[in-house]
């Protein structure tokens, strides 16, 4: 990880094993190849990500603050690891046969949060049938907005964060107005305290890779500790 902080996506694994005092063939003990090093830097930087990622989701704070809490999150911990984002980014198995890190933590990210965007419209008796493409839509917009923003950094990490938390409670207030129910953004929800995200050895199934095959990481699930009622509109 120090290697790639200092000398970027393109290191070798010569620097790797001087930076960690040992030669080359004691390091391929260890790893096999590069590719088998990058894919031991994703299963780190998927545990730092869902670190940060997961207590913002769950904060019971109101809801405009919170979402603005885990866009954060997730562009902070980008701004801390650049070169470990686009070592990442760039390295896509040809054969299938590896991980592709960042689209099975956008798989592991949308799949949470659509879990956890339908439990809150049924709490408020909408349809759910939306929690899934919204998700998805919205880790999409989310991350290539990210990409763009570690390239351009044409703005501040503050800035893009705020115009993306305005873009995503836009959506949500106005399905939920078409719907007739008004929620106010800056003050918490009560069933905040009812429907969270679990990590750690509680984490649901495994995404699966596009040919079927379960995947290698599992992501986190919903917890909804009783029964909720829904807000009188």
């Amino acid at each position: 990880m120090r290697v790639l902080a200092d000398v970027g996506p393109d290191f070798g694994i010569e620097q790797v094993a001087l930076e960690a005092g040992v030669t080359k063939p004691v390091l391929y003990r260890h790893f096999s190849d590069k590719a088998d090093l990058v894919e031991a830097m994703g299963e780190r930087a998927t545990e730092i990500l869902l670190d940060r990622l997961i207590p913002a989701m769950n904060s019971e704070e109101a809801p405009r603050p919170r979402i603005r809490k885990s866009i954060d999150a997730f562009f902070a911990t980008l701004e801390d690891y650049p070169n470990l984002y686009w070592v990442l980014a760039r390295h896509t198995p040809i054969d299938g046969s590896g991980p592709d890190v960042v689209r099975e933590d956008k798989e592991i990210i949308a799949t949470a949060l659509s879990a956890l965007l339908g439990d809150y419209l049924r709490a408020f008796g909408l349809d759910s049938g939306p929690a899934e493409p919204w998700s998805y839509g919205l880790v999409g917009c989310v991350q290539n907005t990210a990409e763009w923003w570690l390239d351009r950094r044409s703005m501040s990490r503050e800035s893009v964060t705020e115009y993306l938390t305005v873009l995503v409670w836009a959506a949500i207030d106005g399905f939920a107005r078409e719907h007739g129910v008004v929620i106010d953004p800056n003050v918490p929800l009560e069933i905040n305290k009812v429907v969270q995200l679990r990590s750690g050895g509680e984490r649901g199934q495994a995404p699966r890779h596009g040919d079927g095959r379960a995947g290698g990481r599992a992501g986190p699930t919903v917890s909804t500790d009783r029964a909720v009622r829904s807000p009188e509109r």
